[in-house]
């Protein structure tokens, strides 16, 4: 079949992913510049296909940093931002903060020619009419996103030649508790509003309550999290050279008055009627978790000491099993396996973590030396036998295998290692978590033998430390608190596709990121059972599952439940082979939720070759000449095919690595980043071409996509082409229908361009 309409685009896409950003709610600082017809303004570079006639805040933000003190339900935000006027003439302009809803200025400062400026604070009307006056002034609708919300207005003149611009201000605000759970956001949406690359944003949240803190979770960035004891924590990111275009959220819960060791928070998303809800549980046990209350462990170290592992390997992966040894509870039990040609244990059983026996492990692991083959059959099925046969009932034991090569010894076919597996592991609880080491393993085997035995996989590259990785993966797993955990709603609720599909343990200072579908609505109870010290526990928390129509807050949580789903499908394709159901679901997931990869790309596209052969709704992406498309659509074909079917090397690597992105998702933009950076692992050594602005925004629950011409509503592309209804750009009736639909002021934000359904209906925006 010739293909003809296929996206030469999306070979930028497969070589890097979007780093850009989905908008959300509100905008932090901007300065939009007054119009003088002498002054000619600073050429500033705009990524396509943004055509905006001209940015309205054509300064330059040199940098931003929020600093966030956090009490209880109450948080003191400070702003401190700059910004630069690159422009061989003196400017005027107006300083805009749109407010976060319940927030009151504290204060702010800005000195101009050493007098202190006022600064008005509008209510939402006022503000709407600012923002309306903008966009038909600069016929750019970027500012309806902020239509509903007030703002924070000062007047300033002169903005001097090539200079800076120095604005502080702290805003105090009341959050929001959503059954338990309280919910902070800043409004970091700058990437319309600088004309350059932000250098430095940076941004600290410290929380401080006087009930134990128990869940802390960002669904908008990768953040670093610090404990500082039971009722302190820090949340921190910086990133540098970056057009941040996503609001952080952040959301904790406190232990409940009633007293619990693990706190269960649900927050729900239901649409519409016809459609399943869906919701993310975070259950956590926070820092709290005493001596007594932590479950004691067996713990099997397997190393593999082939002659593969001489050198650098050898040293790193000795070091990394002597800091866990050290670093074992008293109660704790441990055996190490050696393995090469053949596996030995070095006590013939699991024994007691005492100091004595610990000190002996270390002194016989300091004496391994690389010898021999791969023996990997031999060595699971050792250790395996031995949790089996010696470790206690229902303690939770761990099996941490690490390896650098793909099996030499033995059966060295996957099904038949899977399989000798398979004989051996019973209903006794064992987990296996798999370590790569390098590149030359064998992927597929590692990623089933962990499915096999409910663990998970890491692998180190060449040029990673082993002991680092191996050390921070049993610093996380050291102080079990629940473990062999299974999850049922009752009342009448029915939960499904859940997702991680195997609940993992319970660990002090982790927390459990959980997300599903729902049917039914009305009071129910999560309960979460476990085995804690030997005995079976039962935690319970009522809740109630909203109805269809009332749950709109947390709009992230379907795009996030499908990038966990989209990952689980990718995954099945790359372990067990390609099957139509599988692709058909991992295409409409991509396209409704715009989760765009590497491998997602080459499906989409020819998803969209179908459809446009069918005259199946409307085009999502642009379209191109033959000469153009074939060469894009070779280049997706070869990077689906890697992932699918090399099970080593860098490409069989980077495939795992980027599956295990999207399965383990916790935000949607960190994780197609993740995976995009796992592709590229593939393809080492070659040049990355960079990708020059966006083709897919998703915004309040929408994925949209540049087609060439205008920006496409995934939903609307889905939805016959004659119930469209024709509107012009800045009418009357354009500002109407933001009124009418209040979101639809966000969706609309993205261009003066745009089919996108409201209600039952496509508008088409001209």
């Amino acid at each position: 079949m010739r293909l003809r309409h296929i996206p030469a685009i999306l070979i930028l896409t497969m070589l890097t992913l979007f780093a850009a950003f989905c908008s959300i709610a509100v905008a932090d600082g901007m300065i939009i510049v007054k119009h003088h017809p002498q002054i000619r303004p600073y050429p500033v570079p705009r990524p396509p296909p943004i055509n905006r006639p001209f940015p309205f805040a054509p300064l330059a933000i040199v940098y931003h940093k929020v600093d966030i003190k956090i009490k209880g339900q109450v948080a003191v935000t400070q702003v401190d931002q700059v910004f630069h006027n690159s422009n061989l003439t003196q400017m005027e302009g107006t300083y805009l903060f749109p407010i976060p809803r319940n927030a009151q200025i504290d204060e702010f400062s800005m000195d101009i020619n050493g007098r202190q400026v006022t600064a008005e604070l509008l209510d939402a009307d006022k503000a709407r009419r600012i923002y309306e006056d903008i966009v038909r002034r600069m016929e750019d609708p970027a500012l309806l996103e902020y239509a509903g919300q007030g703002a924070f207005k000062v007047r300033i003149f002169p903005i001097e030649p090539n200079s800076d611009k120095r604005i502080k201000l702290r805003y105090t605000e009341v959050m929001k508790s959503d059954t338990g759970l309280i919910e902070y956001v800043y409004p970091l949406n700058t990437e319309k509003f600088s004309s350059l690359p932000i250098r430095t944003v940076s941004l600290q949240a410290s929380i401080e309550s006087k009930r134990p803190i128990k869940s802390v979770y960002s669904p908008s960035h990768k953040v670093d999290l610090s404990r500082k004891g039971d009722y302190r924590a820090t949340v921190s990111f910086e990133q540098n050279d970056v057009r941040p275009d996503t609001d952080f959220a952040l959301y904790y819960s406190v232990e409940p008055e009633k007293g619990r060791n693990i706190s269960l928070d649900l927050m729900a998303y239901n649409e519409k009627d016809g459609e399943d809800g869906y919701f993310l549980l975070l259950a956590s046990p926070g820092l709290m978790a005493e001596k007594k209350e932590v479950v004691f462990k067996d713990i099997i170290f397997v190393l593999d000491t082939s002659g593969s592992m001489l050198g650098p390997k050898l040293k790193q992966a000795k070091k990394a099993l002597a800091y866990c040894i050290t670093n074992l509870n008293k109660k704790d039990r441990f055996e190490v396996i050696r393995f090469s040609t053949e596996a030995q244990a070095m006590f013939g059983g699991l024994v007691d973590a005492s100091k004595s026996k610990r000190k002996h492990a270390i002194k016989k692991i300091d004496q391994f030396k690389p010898r021999g083959g791969t023996a990997i059959e031999d060595a699971l099925v050792k250790a395996v036998k031995s949790a089996r046969e010696h470790s206690v009932s229902a303690r939770p034991c761990y099996v941490i295998f690490l390896t650098d090569g793909k099996p030499t010894i033995g059966n060295i076919k996957n099904a038949e290692i899977i399989d000798s597996l398979s004989r051996v592991v019973t209903k006794r609880f064992v987990r296996v978590f798999c370590f790569g080491i390098g590149v030359d393993i064998n992927a597929h085997l590692l990623d089933n033998i962990t499915q096999k035995t409910k663990g998970s996989s890491q692998y180190v590259l060449p040029e990673e430390d082993i002991e680092v990785k191996v050390s921070r993966f049993f610093e996380r797993i050291d102080n079990p608190v629940l473990t062999n955990i299974s999850l049922k709603i009752t009342g009448g609720v029915r939960a499904g596709r859940i997702y991680p599909s195997v609940l993992p343990d319970i660990f002090k200072g982790d927390q459990l990121v959980l997300l599903g579908r729902y049917s039914g609505t009305g009071d129910g109870a999560l309960v979460l059972n476990g085995m804690f010290n030997n005995r079976q526990v039962e935690i319970a928390d009522e809740t109630i599952f909203p109805k269809p129509g009332s749950a709109l807050a947390h709009d992230f949580i379907p795009r996030l439940w499908a990038t966990r789903r989209t990952g689980y499908l990718l995954d099945q394709i790359r372990l067990n082979g390609e099957a139509k159901e599988l692709v058909d679901e991992a295409v409409w997931l991509a396209r409704r939720y715009g989760i765009v990869t590497p491998y997602t790309s080459y499906l989409i596209m020819e998803d969209e070759v179908i459809r446009t052969a069918n005259q199946q709704g409307r085009p999502l992406l642009p379209r191109t000449s033959p000469a153009k498309a074939e060469p894009a659509r070779r280049e997706l074909k070869k990077k689906f095919d890697s992932f699918k079917k090399d099970r080593s090397g860098y490409s069989g690597v980077g495939s795992a690595k980027a599956a295990n992105a999207l399965k383990n998702a916790e935000s949607p933009e960190s994780a197609m980043f993740e995976a995009d950076m796992a592709s590229q692992i593939g393809e080492k050594g070659k040049k990355q071409k960079k990708q020059d602005g966006q083709i897919t925004r998703f915004i309040r629950g929408r994925a949209f996509y540049w087609n060439g011409e205008e920006w496409m509503d995934a939903k609307a592309a889905e939805t016959s082409k004659n119930d469209v209804k024709k509107i012009v750009f800045g009418t009357d009736n354009y500002f109407e229908l933001i009124k009418k639909h209040p979101d639809a002021g966000a969706w609309l934000s993205v261009g003066r361009k745009v089919q996108v359904k409201i209600g039952t209906h496509v508008y088409s925006i001209r």
